[in-house]
């Protein structure tokens, strides 16, 4: 089993990472940073069971505060929040690279990993693949409004995990826009999940968290 999370801070650059460290009982060598969405924080129950399960399968996990929730304990990131957060992942990916020999892995909940997916079309040797929960297609009730424009540029192998009763993106819309993406995708369904996938209740996060490492470890391999 995997040591207690540690509280994790780095403010050696103008993007300081805040958050959680998740040592591994056995290293595979690989590292993964995620983060959360646009009302969580890196301590939610999703985040949490990640957190464990995926350090309990040898990887070293961060999970971090987007920028914008350092400086705001409550509220979604505001319009001019995203360029931040991105520097803020960026950031965070590199202190995970300096800490591990193998892979890196970065991704997160809805507005977090929509955000991950950006940063990863920007700079496409930043890291090694995706893992991205409740994709936020489009904002409910106005599936003309995608946020696919990156969608053509990006080159990193992502996995993407959706609910079948989310309301940011039906199953079939992002069948639809994964065929824009020119790297190697895949998407885990959850029959009856919504946008959190798992609410609050711990041991169905935990379940969860189960299911996507068993996806992740088929779709990315094991070291």
């Amino acid at each position: 089993m995997p040591e207690e999370s540690r509280k994790f801070t780095d403010t050696s650059d103008s993007s300081p990472v805040r958050g959680y460290m998740y040592q591994p009982a056995k290293a595979s060598g690989d590292g993964l940073v995620f983060t959360h969405g646009a009302g969580g924080n890196s301590n939610s129950a999703l985040l949490k069971a990640l957190g464990s399960v995926f350090a309990e399968a040898g990887y070293l996990v961060l999970l971090c505060d987007l920028p914008f929730r350092q400086l705001r304990p409550s509220g979604p990131p505001r319009p001019g929040d995203a360029a931040g957060d991105r520097a803020g992942l960026k950031r965070a990916a590199e202190l995970m690279r300096a800490r591990v020999q193998g892979r890196i892995f970065l991704g997160g909940q809805s507005y977090g990993g929509r955000q991950a997916t950006m940063l990863a079309a920007d700079e496409p040797n930043l890291v090694d693949g995706l893992l991205l929960t409740s994709y936020p297609l489009h904002p409910p009730g106005k599936p003309e409004k995608v946020r696919t424009e990156h969608f053509p540029r990006l080159q990193t192998p992502a996995l993407f995990v959706e609910g079948s009763r989310d309301p940011f993106a039906s199953l079939e819309e992002m069948e639809a826009a994964l065929k824009l993406i020119p790297a190697r995708t895949s998407m885990l369904r959850i029959d009856g999940g919504g946008h959190d996938l798992v609410g609050r209740k711990a041991a169905v996060a935990e379940q969860l968290a189960r299911k996507i490492l068993d996806s992740f470890q088929q779709f990315f391999g094991r070291t």
